[in-house]
């Protein structure tokens, strides 16, 4: 029997290192965040959890534990035929739960007296979440950054995009938050993660990064969407020497066109984002603005927006945030083709 408690560094130190990483906590907190590449072996699920709590508060803490060594019992059974019947026994799985007590030593116990080597985070999610929490300090003094600024519609995620189909290291924040930077930016039906599931996902995206490698990354705020970027890697990009894209307004527009086509097709839910402009437009403009979308010309709209809303707001951002902006590199493609991305991609790991 092998049974090993781990600190939350080291996991974060050899996390790789693991045949199967289980979280042993309920879906619902699975959904919210977990460790990379973690899967759900729930001891208790939402539903039971629910149910023991319950009893706790209704009839005693003792007939809670009781009803709940008998759902473990049987949720740890199930997991062992569905999932570990079939390991070798030089398996060597990680587990954890909430604070590393019952639910994962419940599953954890079992493992090790069938003779596996487990080891389970001390501390549990708990104490994962702080590690990387510190982690995000220091991760980004490790890395040169290379910023990539342009105004909304300048192509710079296809760009990153192109960066990095030719090799080069790009973190993506907007794909991490599931957002694209604006007050237009969330996909309808596609909600963001939490902000405990975007720090998972950027120290995840960081510890693969080669620190003898320049990172790629856009030129985003403080926030994307409702999620915070953290202020050390803030701090580090906004230091950064950065590359300045510029494309003409008719190719802005376009590429818009076609990125934000789920507003194009759905223009009552693109008029009702446009309220959120209302504090900084004011209602005569949004009003017109909303008119014009309804009669069915929202590329004029969209060019609106740009040169009267986008733009001074983010060159003002630009000139006020990022000390390498008025130096930066400037980069001029005719247009926002496809083929144009790797072009521009070359010129730039060249320079």
């Amino acid at each position: 029997m092998s049974l090993t408690p781990v600190s939350a560094a080291d996991v974060l130190a050899r996390l790789d290192g693991y045949d199967t990483v289980i979280d042993a906590r309920s879906e619902g907190e699975f959904a919210l965040d977990r460790l990379p590449g973690a899967v759900n072996w729930p001891s208790l699920n939402d539903a039971e959890r629910a149910l023991i709590g319950t009893e706790y508060k209704q009839v005693s803490p003792f007939a809670a534990r009781k009803r709940g060594a008998a759902l473990v019992a049987r949720n740890v059974a199930m997991h062992i035929e569905r999932h570990v019947l079939d390991r070798p026994k030089d398996w060597q799985p990680l587990i954890y739960c909430w604070r590393g007590g019952q639910r994962s030593g419940a599953l954890s116990l079992v493992l090790s007296q069938i003779g596996f080597r487990v080891q389970v985070i001390e501390g549990g999610y708990q104490a994962y979440r702080r590690a990387v929490m510190a982690a995000l300090e220091a991760q980004p003094l490790q890395f040169r950054f290379r910023v990539v600024c342009g105004k909304t519609g300048s192509g710079k995620s296809r760009l990153l995009a192109a960066l990095q189909a030719q090799g080069a290291q790009v973190l993506d924040l907007e794909g991490l938050a599931n957002h694209r930077g604006s007050v237009l930016g969330l996909v309808p039906g596609s909600p963001q993660p939490t902000q405990k599931r975007f720090d998972s996902l950027l120290w995840d995206a960081m510890r693969h990064f080669d620190p003898a490698q320049v990172v790629w990354v856009e030129s985003e705020s403080r926030k994307v969407g409702e999620l915070r970027v953290p202020e050390r890697l803030i701090e580090c990009m906004r230091a950064s020497p950065c590359v300045h894209l510029e494309l003409p307004t008719d190719a802005r527009v376009a590429l818009l066109m076609a990125d934000y086509d789920f507003f194009v097709n759905d223009v009552p839910t693109f008029c009702t984002r446009l309220d959120a402009l209302r504090p900084l437009r004011g209602n005569e403009v949004i009003n017109h603005w909303q008119a014009t979308a309804k009669s069915g010309r929202i590329e004029s709209v969209v060019r609106e927006l740009l040169i009267t809303h986008y733009d001074p707001v983010y060159l003002q951002s630009m000139q006020r945030n990022f000390v390498g902006f008025a130096s930066a590199l400037r980069l001029t493609p005719e247009n926002g083709d496809a083929s144009t991305w790797a072009g521009v991609a070359k010129e730039l790991l060249r320079s």
